[in-house]
């Protein structure tokens, strides 16, 4: 029997995907990352936030008559999301921690323990599927639900990862996600998704009073709000509030709509302007990561025709890449997007497939 170790978060899309792994034959040993305490450190009680998932991923084990296992990487977990995290911030960009999470995180520490445990491969919940294309290379695809589809945010896993990874509620509606779970009597059924930084959940005040706490002394003072003209227009809380785009909770008034165009750690300035000034058709990538696409295939000066995505939640829209350096793609967006943003991820779809992607830097 072949063996597989899923990723169990305690929700409904992993433990569904334990249930349906289980049901196709294979051996399936649950696996949940403590990302907060250290196996020397008192285990969490269920009533502590950050110990929730554990404790209901092991209700879930136990209601699917699989093992569980609990693997601690909190110190891996701190130093490649927490820290980079922060330091981005800092710089005036705006981070997606998901994505270095599940390359340097949750699909690594899920390869470590099947490599422990004799596993073949490993799986995860997310809605996506993985497909080999005609010239050998593995790529993730859009899930069969547009509305919930993660690609964008695995488009940074190796070749190695995705060789060894099973995605099977993939296929499937989240409704029908939901009621697979209802059916066989898991808890988790009617669970809400999580939406926000999983590390900045328990703070009232969101990502910047994590930033507050996990970096005194580092955080940027309140600064000037400057007019795209020059104008002063009054003091902004710190820079680590605002990010490219931003219309909401600005504390100034124009007369008319006022969007954040540009944020500047050196001077500690946020640039204002009107949201037409939001736009733009160009963008800059770095450490990109190439997937449904060889180094050959896209070798320096190499055009192609996609859809690029510059955050999780846009649509898309087409553009024509050039690779511009060794380590850098120039994309040109056929028509003006909103809000580019530095610190953001640019992803790239060939079709259905992602085929590449890197670290918006300008």
């Amino acid at each position: 029997m072949t063996k597989v170790v899923v990723g169990m978060s305690g929700g409904v899309d992993s433990s569904v995907a334990a249930y349906l792994l289980k049901q196709q034959g294979y051996e399936v040993i649950g696996v949940t990352l403590q990302l907060w305490h250290d196996a020397s450190e008192p285990p969490p009680t269920p009533e502590e936030e950050p110990g929730r998932d554990e404790c209901e991923a092991r209700r879930n084990c136990e209601i699917l008559g699989i093992e569980h296992r609990t693997v601690f990487y909190k110190q891996a977990f701190q130093h490649y999301v927490q820290s980079n995290f922060i330091e981005e911030y800092l710089r005036g960009r705006t981070p997606n921690p998901c994505i270095l999470c599940n390359r340097y995180i949750k699909f690594a520490a899920l390869l470590d323990a099947a490599d422990e445990l004799g596993a073949e491969y490993i799986a995860t919940g997310h809605y996506a599927r993985i497909r080999r294309m005609s010239n050998g290379r593995l790529s993730v695809c859009n899930s069969a639900t547009a509305a919930k589809d993660q690609t964008y945010v695995l488009y940074r896993l190796t070749q190695q990862q995705l060789g060894r990874t099973l995605m099977p509620i993939g296929d499937y509606e989240k409704e029908k996600v939901r009621a697979i779970a209802s059916e066989i009597g898991l808890p988790s059924a009617k669970r809400p998704d999580s939406m926000d930084v999983c590390f900045a959940e328990e703070y009232a005040g969101g990502y910047a009073e994590f930033l507050t706490e996990a970096a005194p002394g580092r955080i940027p003072p309140p600064g000037r709000f400057v007019y795209k003209d020059g104008t002063d227009l009054g003091e902004h809380r710190g820079i680590t509030h605002y990010t490219i785009g931003q219309r909401k909770h600005l504390g100034i008034s124009l007369g008319r709509r006022a969007v954040v165009t540009g944020i500047d750690p050196g001077t500690n300035i946020v640039t204002i302007g009107e949201d037409s000034d939001a736009y733009s058709d160009e963008l800059v990538c770095k450490e990109i990561n190439l997937m449904s696409v060889s180094e050959e295939e896209f070798s320096i000066g190499t055009s192609l025709e996609v859809t690029g995505k510059i955050r999780y939640a846009h649509r898309g829209a087409p553009a024509t890449i050039t690779r511009t350096g060794e380590d850098e793609i120039t994309c040109h967006f056929h028509e003006k997007v909103r809000a580019i943003t530095p610190g953001q991820s640019a992803v790239f779809y060939d079709g259905d497939y992602v085929l590449g992607g890197g670290f918006i830097c300008q």
